[in-house]
């Protein structure tokens, strides 16, 4: 009986080994009633790396310091759904203004203009300012000039001169020569030949030439020097071909001067050679807006009037 009991403690003994035991590993892998119990957290994702790509404006502005960064447009702004885009503004329509066609006629290099129209059997018959009718020659008279005859000048429609200054030995003058060309001709091939007649004159230098329409006319400008009886002449000729009707006529404007007078002489060849014009009567520019008949317009208020000399219309006005 006692050894049946002394083995039913060492169970116990056992058991109670074993209890404690497990008491032992549940007293370590739980809690005591009086903490509150642990919410495990949940673990959170390492942050992901952003890598953004910023695309620098070579020569950007700087930006003030709490402005927004202004960057470069790459396309249209996004449109809300739902949402109609206004429509992009047309850009305005820009007239396209042809350039002027460049001259085509090539200066000859020899015969001169008259020549030329004796090779095409036209007759140049000489006209008279008294009661020329054909065209409208406007001819600025300079204060101090005069119109003068001139038995050295061929065939003259008119010939003014200075005959307060000069040097003594020639005095500046501008010729005026008319003539009716009858006969047919090609005026841009007969004022090809513009430039030859003065190209021929002594020791000719020239400083200017061109071929451009004069008035919307076929027209020959040359400058230049050359030597007349052992002086130095500085000279400035025009050819016109004007047309009147049916008719063609042949204006020149030869203006001349000595070397050592081209510069107290300027203002007045200046004022003949650019106020000289040629047209035919019907195309005779109308008078200024707002200014009477027969009279030039006001100048503006501040604006100093300018003195020019006063044209001279040669022939009859038609």
């Amino acid at each position: 009986m006692s050894e049946i009991a002394r083995h039913w403690r060492v169970l116990a003994v056992s058991i109670g080994t074993t209890a404690v035991g497990a008491a032992g590993v549940l007293g370590c892998a739980g809690v005591t009633a009086s903490a509150q119990p642990v919410i495990p957290q949940p673990s959170l994702p390492s942050p992901a790396t952003v890598t953004q790509t910023v695309t620098v404006a070579p020569n950007a502005a700087p930006q003030a310091i709490g402005q927004p960064v202004v960057t470069p447009a790459t396309g249209p702004a996004a449109v809300p759904a739902g949402v109609t885009a206004p429509a992009a503004p047309a850009a305005p329509a820009v007239p396209v203004v042809p350039a002027p066609p460049p001259s085509t006629i090539t200066p000859a290099t020899s015969g001169t203009i008259t020549e030329y129209f004796a090779s095409k059997g036209v007759a140049l018959e000489p006209q008279s300012s008294r009661d020329f009718r054909a065209l409208n020659i406007v001819l600025p008279m300079p204060r101090g000039w005069a119109h003068i005859p001139d038995p050295n000048v061929p065939d003259a429609f008119a010939v003014i001169a200075d005959r307060v200054g000069g040097n003594g030995l020639y005095s500046s003058n501008a010729q005026v020569v008319v003539y009716k060309l009858v006969g047919p001709f090609d005026p841009k091939e007969a004022i090809s030949h513009g430039l030859v007649d003065s190209q021929q004159l002594p020791a000719w230098r020239s400083t200017d030439a061109s071929l451009a329409d004069f008035g919307g006319m076929p027209s020959s400008l040359i400058e230049g020097t050359y030597r007349e009886n052992a002086m130095t002449l500085n000279t400035s000729r025009r050819h016109v071909i004007a047309p009147s009707g049916p008719d063609h006529y042949l204006v020149s404007l030869a203006v001349t001067t000595s070397v050592d007078q081209v510069v107290p002489a300027a203002a007045a060849t200046d004022a003949i050679i650019n106020g000289f014009k040629v047209s035919a009567p019907s195309a005779a520019p109308p008078p200024p807006p707002g200014a009477p008949p027969g009279l030039p317009a006001p100048p503006a208020p501040g604006v100093p009037a300018v003195v020019a000399p006063p044209p001279q219309l040669l022939g009859l006005q038609g």
